[in-house]
């Protein structure tokens, strides 16, 4: 096209290099209302701004004439050996980005040595993903009624999965201003100008129209917009714990067979607790934001609860802001085992499924190393 005496064209898009190239390019795919579902967070997004702010408050000290030695990202979570220090974390209705979901989410954590978290509200069920795959992944419930969570726990155990996730800080829904703007809810409403916004993005709607895995497949059977909608009220109806005791987590604790950890935990105090408890582990973990606002950074909490576990045989995870390998280094350093991404995989996986999971992991693994000799 020419205009002006100018050749117009459109620009081509740059080279992915970065979790944030992804985000935006992320964003350019998903319709409105699912990426405020992806990337938006509760009230202000102060915790969500928050968490990347924390790694920007510590920095390195790099000693020189170290001498050369080879770099080894190995550790150990739940007993299992890990090739990289890097878990993809829990995310619901994870096919609202890409069809694929969660068993392109597993697949890619598999071929990087490390292990996907399988969400209670997943949009492949626990018995499809286990059959997708080759490993014992693990497995985050949500409990809500006690007779449910045997059951899902009876399932994730009969798939395979050796270690089980409680999600312990969502009392309530957070206030997603976002998602209630473009129509994600809850309820989630379908309005004419919600549909056209679809409309805009006619490969997203025909994959979702195709696949129908956008409903909570694990709550719900079907497939389709009406599953989706009875999922999203199911979650919000029982998924909320405000009822929850500690006493309830020793239940099923008690109830499980493999490795058991906490997520939400924020405070010395709740640290010690689960330590307490057996726990295998806890996730220092704000819920990336989504839930409370105002809620402290992970990382700048996860030293005084290091500190306050000790030397107990509790392994501790953080969760929350991990968007470079640097961010990873900055958590292992100050004691946590190992770090959970969510968004950053999720704007992979919208991008290209299995290998935009598989590219975000390269990414981090590629940053860290770089860093494995200064």
């Amino acid at each position: 096209m020419r205009a002006f005496g100018f050749d117009l064209r459109p620009r081509a898009p740059g080279p992915l290099l970065n979790v944030d190239d992804y985000r935006r390019a992320a964003r350019r795919r998903l319709p409105a209302m699912i990426r405020e579902y992806v990337d938006g967070g509760a009230d202000d997004l102060a915790a969500l701004a928050a968490n990347r702010a924390a790694f920007a408050r510590w920095e390195f000290r790099p000693r020189v004439l170290t001498g050369d030695r080879a770099p080894d990202l190995a550790t150990t979570v739940a007993g299992i050996d890990l090739d990289l220090p890097v878990l993809l974390a829990p995310v619901g209705l994870s096919g609202l980005a890409h069809w694929q979901g969660d068993v392109a989410a597993a697949r890619a954590a598999e071929r990087h040595g490390t292990r996907h978290v399988l969400s209670t509200a997943s949009s492949w069920t626990i018995e499809e993903v286990a059959a997708a795959t080759a490993k014992g992944h693990f497995f985050q419930l949500y409990p809500h009624s006690g007779e449910t969570a045997a059951a899902l726990m009876k399932r994730a155990w009969d798939a395979g999965n050796r270690m089980m996730m409680v999600t312990a800080d969502y009392p309530v829904r957070g206030n997603r201003e976002g998602e209630r703007r473009t129509g994600m809810g809850p309820p989630p409403v379908l309005s004419p100008g919600a549909a056209l916004r679809l409309c805009r993005h006619p490969t997203w709607t025909y994959q979702a129209l195709r696949h129908g895995r956008i409903p909570a497949r694990n709550l719900v059977e079907g497939a389709g917009v009406s599953a989706a909608v009875r999922s999203v009220e199911i979650q919000d109806r029982h998924l909320s714990q405000s009822t929850l005791t500690w006493d309830d987590l020793a239940w099923l604790r008690d109830g499980w067979q493999g490795r058991f950890y906490v997520k939400g935990v924020l405070t010395p105090e709740d640290a010690t607790r689960a330590a307490a408890l057996g726990l295998d582990g806890i996730v220092v973990s704000n819920h990336g934001g989504r839930q409370l606002d105002f809620s402290p950074a992970t990382l700048d909490v996860l030293p005084e609860i290091v500190t306050a576990i000790g030397n107990r045989n509790t392994e501790i995870l953080l969760d929350g802001g991990v968007r470079r390998g640097t961010d990873v280094v900055k958590a292992l350093a100050l004691g946590a085992r190992a770090v959970l991404i969510g968004r950053p995989y999720v704007y992979g996986l919208a991008v290209g499924g299995e290998e935009g999971v598989c590219r975000i992991l390269d990414i981090l693994k590629d940053e860290i190393l770089s860093l494995i000799h200064i």
